[in-house]
């Protein structure tokens, strides 16, 4: 199966939940995408959500992948919209956390608008771990994180001088915008099971998600994680001991 993460964090996000997978038996593939986390941080430059499917891709071919399943959450859900776009026979089936699928239903957080607003670049420059750590805690539930979790986040999206880039990769929210037809359409259209593990207590992409999900895909598996502690924006960092249940036994269903 194939991990794929958001932003502005790293493959980390997955850290909590690859040991249950592998456990069970999966091979799991999982990488930073270009600008996030360990991977090259090139500036300036263009980041599109198409170059990051094309490096995917490119992993698969590495990999010898002809088809995986996919689980995709926030950034990598725009990805795994793209890669259904261009194959979905490869994708023998999808898992979907918190993420922006439908951009009408996206909304940002003061911080990612000013980031990917003309004084992007000055707002990075500023940006310190104490910023950066109020920011993920507005998107998390009732559980806090742990601190060494939420250093790692900003050790990963720091490194490579990473902050000067962050302005850059948030031009996906256009881009996601402008390809709104496309992405949409290709979950809309995929024919292959999808199952969606859903925090309501998101403000991005949380609760208000739940009744297009309903309605666009009324076939698929829903998962909401509103049993106390409720969860937010990061499913699979916030409550692992019910994400990796979910995933595992999802992926035996339909492998």
């Amino acid at each position: 199966m194939t991990l794929l993460h958001g932003f502005p964090t790293s493959s980390l996000d997955w850290a909590a939940v690859v040991p249950q997978l592998v456990g069970a038996g999966f091979h799991v593939t999982t990488a930073d995408f270009v600008g996030f986390g360990e991977s090259d941080k090139p500036y300036p430059h263009t980041y599109s959500i198409l170059e990051q499917a094309d490096l995917v891709e490119a992993v698969w071919a590495v990999d010898g992948h002809d088809t995986t399943a996919v689980v995709a959450h926030d950034y990598g859900v725009s990805v795994a919209q793209e890669l259904l776009a261009r194959n979905p026979d490869r994708v023998t089936c999808m898992t979907w956390l918190n993420g922006g699928i439908w951009p009408d239903l996206h909304h940002p957080i003061p911080e990612q608008k000013l980031l990917a607003g003309p004084a992007g670049a000055e707002v990075a420059r500023q940006m310190d771990e104490d910023k950066f750590t109020i920011t993920i805690n507005r998107l998390i539930g009732e559980r806090p994180l742990p601190g060494e979790v939420l250093h790692d986040m900003w050790l990963g999206a720091r490194a490579r001088d990473g902050s000067r880039v962050l302005p850059s990769l948030l031009h996906y929210m256009e881009e996601r915008r402008r390809n709104a037809a496309r992405w949409t359409g290709a979950v809309r259209d995929y024919e292959g099971p999808q199952q969606f593990i859903w925090g309501p207590e998101d403000p991005v992409s949380g609760a208000h998600v739940i009744p297009r999900i309903r309605e666009a895909v009324p076939h698929a598996r829903l998962a909401v994680l509103d049993r106390e502690p409720v969860v937010g924006h990061f499913p699979q960092v916030e409550s692992p001991e019910r994400v990796g249940p979910l995933l595992t036994g999802w992926i035996r269903e339909n492998s």
